[in-house]
């Protein structure tokens, strides 16, 4: 039986859950009050990107609205999807979720609805939500208690490039609530893909091992929880061994095979164990922080989350290092970069590496070529005062460079032909960011080739 679905916010977590909810036979409409956002994807086009996002829309079912006033009150199920940025001192902003909180609270219709915080929303939030959504609904009818309604947790842990993959064919569903009914919508609402009973998308074929979900149904603190705990143990796991990159570069050994040897162990898994610049993107960074920021509400400190954290920052510097170590002076020189979003298969850049590295550079006087497969409109539209040249072509970055740095492993920079670009080059510096290109390759096309971790 289909449930009627809102999603407030149409980003990356808010579109792709709302798109995977109507592909399981739920009636989903989004609900964003950015004009230009609904607008795009009323004429069928998505807003950011993502592989596979056109095809699924073109696939599924959805409606778009900018009005809570048409949408909330006739809906089951609302997942809350806004924005939560870090602020300066580490902590969340909250202010999307209290709008749309008390937007919700204002337009709640008379049968039971489950209120669904899909935003990574520091621990207690849900509590906070609904105190927010009742106050608004009370101060709207008048009256105590008008409406039905419980607030559930249910974060995601979708990869950006990978989104609507690991959204149909998740490791877990994780449900918080202290309402029973609630636990039990939301089961009804989920249990096509519990089960795996719906039909696989041709172009995103169900995993071959691919079987029943495991629900963890539990407190709403505790899946708040979760969700931190998660990314913060993968924000660790790659700064591990990033450390240990560096202690192998030190000592003559090769990261790759030290972490394949230990990821080998089951115990360990092989997983985030690539060494090189480190995580970006709007989870890690935010995420460990807050975690920082919640436990010190509570008078705990983190020490290894911070370590984690100054690791990966550390990472960023060290590229600097190695050009610096190649050619001796930065300052007049072109570098160019070779990829901009924070990871493949996107065009995301918060918390981007190339950009952090890219103004380091400036700051020291360089010049800076960039190119990206599809970030690059992106960042000239969000960054226009960053003295960046940003290239359509990689043709154009390598053009009288002194050196190149790849920072994103997009796959199409590995098939690169690299004799013919380093001809076009004034040096021959090429530091790796990623361990991702074929050292002997680029040693035989004349390449001084350095890396990072």
């Amino acid at each position: 039986m289909s449930l009627r679905v809102g999603i407030v916010g149409t980003g990356y977590v808010g579109l792709t859950t709302g798109i995977c909810l109507a592909h399981l036979g739920h009636q989903v409409t989004c609900l964003d009050t950015d004009a230009a956002k609904i607008a795009r994807l009323s004429s069928g086009k998505a807003p950011f990107f993502e592989p596979f996002l056109d095809e699924m829309l073109r696939q599924v079912k959805l409606e778009y609205s900018q009005s809570y006033e048409s949408v909330v009150p006739h809906c089951d199920v609302i997942f809350i999807a806004v924005g939560t940025p870090s602020r300066s001192d580490g902590t969340p902003n909250l202010d999307y979720l209290n709008a749309a909180a008390t937007s919700l609270g204002q337009n709640l219709g008379e049968h039971f609805t489950v209120i669904v915080n899909k935003s990574t929303v520091p621990i207690g939030s849900g509590n906070w939500v609904e105190s927010i959504v009742r106050e608004a609904s009370e101060e709207k009818t008048g009256a105590k208690g008008a409406k039905r309604f419980a607030v559930a947790s249910n974060p995601e842990f979708l990869r950006e490039g990978s989104a609507l993959h690991d959204s149909l064919y998740p490791d877990r569903v994780v449900l918080g609530s202290d309402s029973s009914e609630a636990i039990e919508l939301m089961y009804r609402l989920y249990r096509p893909l519990l089960e795996q009973k719906f039909p696989a998308p041709s172009f995103l074929p169900r995993p071959d091992t691919m079987e029943a979900v495991p629900l963890i149904a539990t407190d709403l603190a505790s899946a708040e929880l979760i969700k931190y705990a998660a990314n913060a143990f993968l924000a660790l796991k790659i700064s591990y061994i990033n450390e240990i990159g560096s202690l192998a570069q030190r000592v003559g050994a090769d990261v790759k095979s030290v972490a394949k040897g230990i990821g080998l162990d089951a115990r360990i898994g092989t997983r985030f164990l690539q060494a090189g610049l480190g995580w970006g993107g709007s989870c890690f960074g935010k995420d460990t922080s807050a975690l920082v920021s919640t436990a010190q509400e509570y008078g705990l400190e983190m020490p290894i989350v911070k370590a984690a954290k100054l690791v990966n920052a550390r990472q960023r510097e060290l590229v600097v290092d190695r050009l610096l170590e190649a050619l001796k002076i930065l300052k007049g020189r072109t570098v160019g970069l070779l990829g901009l979003a924070f990871k493949p298969n996107t065009d995301d850049l918060r918390d981007a590496p190339a950009l952090d590295i890219a103004r380091r550079l400036i700051e020291r006087g360089a010049k800076v070529r960039a190119h990206d497969p599809v970030a690059v409109e992106v960042a000239r539209r969000q960054l226009p005062d960053l003295a960046i040249h940003w290239c359509e072509e990689v043709a154009q970055v390598v053009e009288e460079a002194d050196a190149l740095v790849l920072v994103t492993e997009w796959q199409e920079y590995r098939e690169l032909d690299w004799s013919s670009l380093k001809q076009h080059m004034r040096g021959s510096v090429l530091v790796d960011g990623r361990h991702f290109l074929d050292r002997k390759k680029l040693e035989a096309a004349g390449f001084q080739y350095f890396f990072v971790g």
